[in-house]
């Protein structure tokens, strides 16, 4: 693989070169900007790894990278770089005027020399760090699987730093040694936990965009993979003992896969590390700027922009059970979502065979009128201004369908390592037990690269197009799954690593084919991952939005353009906090009322605050949905117990304002360059009459109040 090198966005900066003695006996070689430095020991070792603006160094001395390769007969054979000998004529070390290069003419494992190369580039741009590597294998019968490169072992980070990761679309965790060592060894006997313990974060599996950092206040260290071919990444976390067996030596790295046969060379320049001053908002422009580079995502349709919420409803389930007839959808279903401001219904289980069961046969009841019903309940919504998203699998095909038994499934199905199909199981239970445990439906993995499968996504949007649906939707392409399909025609079996590229690829066929038909047909799919978000006008998201941990706050401000759903609101408690979540972060609700078996006039509290809310969404669209969102930028919140999100359009900002904590908060928020002009309020917020320092604000648990102001 050979990645893209991201475009020079950076001021030419002048590089010192350090020399720590004689050039003979030079034993480490030093990179640096007025912003940054880095050292690379004679032997491969990280000595140094500074931000030179407040002096903090990361590094701990460790190398830079390990190797995995395999035989025939064994798997994950180890090549450290410690044990490269120094004095090995194996090794050559050189610098130029902005890089530090290791070359290995040969490499050792256990004492043993393999025909293999290894070549590894430290280079500075600007802010960042890249690290280029080029692998050759010349020895026989054996394949590179693994390339851990860059690595900061024993990694220096302050006590206050908190872990970054961008897991569905973001989470923060304050204490990252002890959140790696809580969440390593979650499967018991699987890892060597003797010798190291890993949190396990792999992109693009639940994880957004391809990197992640530790931070404080004012300061931080990014780790990304700008891979513009979107292949799978490792983000390596791991926790190493002491001298005392205690983990506590923190590694950080990033881990690529080149599958690099004998005979074959492999590079990549895609890996980056920087140092860096400021907020965490520094990882989003950073990540930005190189998106940037390959990022094509359309103007969604005004009416997707302005949808605050919608009904998520199963109408069938896959057991067989009618929980919504074409009839309820312009008669309950719509009277019920107006009651809460919701103009959109996302029909699961619609066809004649139920949710999850007979994909990819999606075939109309016939007793409520075939097509033809389902048109007429789907027009007579649509009368005063409803949208209809209408749900297709993009992925799994039913074992029990007569799709999957003429052949046809297994011919495009992922199969594994040894030629066996994979298997995923929906295990949705009834009013019993025995379906949900022990008769569950069961699924094969479409490969969103066969012919075949990609026509009929196309056609299965020309459907919902002539249904009269708004939106055509499909679950599950957003990400790559953990399993794959392998290609065994060689003499090692390997993993196709590029699954979101591959969804990507055919979304942006459907979006380009629906906008040819009709630029206000609009496209969806579930999960969140910027290769595949980049082609769709919305995201359900998976998981939650509003957990302990979330920090969608990341991709929202690295992305604000993406609309994204908040999830698991699904039933009628902590409602006040997970909504206002949602108006604070800018994302459409999800009403998912008991796991889509109901309606949200049956839970009281959640219909009568939405109401609410989504009166205030109407009354501010032009800001709150249709406006970009700003994070903390341009205003000033002098209590940080209170949280503020600033959304901007045009001459016009709206603050949104909310607080958790219990008891009353007082805050002032105060918006440079604008003047303020009308607010709304609910529960017992408060906004009292400007000074000289901005809005007085006071705020009980769970109250929300909506700032408007328009410039100067």
């Amino acid at each position: 693989m050979r990645t893209h090198l991201i475009k020079a966005v950076f001021a030419t900066t002048m590089l010192a070169v350090c020399i720590c003695s004689g050039a003979s006996a030079q034993k480490s070689y030093t990179l640096k900007n007025d912003k940054l430095q880095i050292e690379i020991s004679r032997d491969g070792r990280i000595t140094s790894l500074k931000n030179l603006q407040n002096n903090q160094d990361y590094a701990g001395s460790g190398f830079v990278w390990r190797m995995y390769y395999d035989t025939q007969i064994a798997k994950e054979i180890e090549v450290l770089a410690s044990e490269q000998a120094t004095d090995d004529k194996a090794l050559s070390v050189s610098q130029a005027d902005n890089s530090i290069t290791l070359k290995y003419s040969s490499l050792r494992v256990k004492g043993k020399t393999i025909n293999m190369q290894a070549e590894f580039k430290i280079s500075v741009e600007g802010d960042l760090i890249r690290f280029t590597s080029k692998l050759t294998n010349n020895e026989p019968h054996t394949i590179i699987r693994e390339l851990h490169y860059p690595l900061v072992a024993d990694c220096q980070i302050p006590n206050d730093y908190r872990l970054l990761t961008t897991f569905t679309g973001g989470q923060v965790f304050s204490d990252p040694k002890k959140v790696i060592l809580d969440n390593s060894n979650v499967s018991p006997y699987k890892s060597p936990a003797q010798l190291f313990r890993q949190m396990d974060v792999k992109y693009p599996t639940q994880i957004a965009a391809n990197c992640f950092a530790f931070f404080g206040t004012k300061d931080g260290l990014y780790f990304g993979s700008h891979d513009p071919s979107f292949q799978d990444t490792w983000h390596g976390l791991r926790l190493y003992p002491d001298a005392k067996g205690v983990f506590n030596r923190l590694e950080a790295g990033m881990y690529k896969y080149p599958n690099c046969f004998c005979g074959e060379t492999w590079t990549n320049d895609a890996n980056v590390i920087a140092p860096y001053s400021g907020t965490w908002h520094e990882t989003s422009r950073i990540y930005r700027t190189w998106a940037n580079t390959w990022w094509e995502r359309r103007e969604a349709p005004m009416w997707v922009k302005k949808m605050k919420s919608w009904q998520r409803i199963i109408f069938r389930h896959q057991y067989g059970e009618t929980l919504f007839t074409y009839n309820d959808l312009p008669g309950r279903i719509k009277s019920v979502g107006e009651s809460v401001g919701a103009d959109a219904v996302f029909p699961f289980g619609w066809w004649n065979s139920g949710m999850d069961n007979g994909n990819p046969h999606y075939t109309t009841d016939p007793d409520q009128g075939g097509d033809e019903g389902w048109k007429k309940a789907i027009a007579e919504y649509k009368k005063g201004g409803g949208k209809i998203l209408l749900y297709f699998n993009g992925k799994l095909i039913d074992r029990e369908s007569e799709f999957y038994k003429s052949g046809k499934g297994r011919e495009m199905c992922y199969l594994d390592n040894t030629g066996a199909e994979y298997i995923e199981q929906y295990k949705f239970t009834g009013q019993g037990t025995f379906t949900g445990n022990y008769n569950s439906r069961s699924f094969v993995v479409a490969d969103t690269r066969n012919p075949l499968w990609r026509k009929m996504l196309l056609e299965w949007a020309d459907r919902a197009y002539d249904y009269g649906a708004n939106s055509v939707f499909y679950d599950q392409l957003g990400y790559g799954e953990r399993v794959t399909n392998w290609d065994r025609s060689r003499e090692f079996p390997v993993p196709n690593l590029r699954v979101a590229a591959d969804k990507a690829a055919i979304l942006k066929i459907i979006r380009d084919h629906n906008a040819a038909k009709d630029p206000e047909f609009a496209l969806g799919t579930e999960w969140l991952t910027d290769a595949t978000a980049q082609y769709v006008d919305y995201v359900h998201i998976y998981s939650t939005t509003a957990g302990p941990n979330s920090f969608m706050d990341w991709f929202r401000y690295t992305f604000p353009e993406v609309i994204i759903s908040d999830r698991e609101v699904r039933d009628d408690t902590d409602i006040e906090r997970r909504v206002n979540n949602a108006i604070l972060k800018g994302l459409r609700n999800d009403i998912e009322i008991y796991r889509c078996r109901d309606l949200i006039d049956k839970t009281p509290n959640y219909q009568r605050y939405l109401a609410k809310v989504n009166a205030i969404k109407e009354k501010y669209n032009e800001l709150l949905l249709v406006g970009t969102y700003r994070d903390v930028d341009g205003f000033s919140n002098t209590n940080a117990n209170v949280e503020a999100r600033a959304y901007t359009n045009g001459n016009g900002m709206a603050i949104v304002v909310t607080q958790t904590g219990t008891g009353i908060q007082k805050t002032v928020i105060n918006v440079p360059g604008y003047r303020f002009k009308e607010s709304s309020t609910l529960g017992t917020a408060k906004v009292t009459s400007a000074t000289a320092a901005g809005q007085q604000i006071s705020l009980g648990q769970y109250d929300l109040a909506v700032l408007v102001y328009e410039k100067k």
